[in-house]
């Protein structure tokens, strides 16, 4: 099965096998959120287990 090129820019799989995704809220209304928020949106979140079953499936 050909690879998603779409998820590869967009997901990232660890050594591990985790599935990693970059937060949400970074593009705007960023000004109500706190510098803290803010920074913290800036790293990349673990996807939950079945979602991340989907996407491996996806990307081959």
């Amino acid at each position: 099965m050909k690879t998603r090129k779409a998820l590869t820019k967009r997901f990232k799989i660890t050594k591990n096998g985790k599935v990693l995704r970059m937060a949400s809220g970074q593009n705007h209304y960023r000004a109500k959120k706190t510098s803290k928020k803010i920074r913290q949106r800036r790293s990349l979140v673990v996807v939950s287990k079945a979602l991340a079953r989907k996407i491996k499936r996806q990307m081959g």
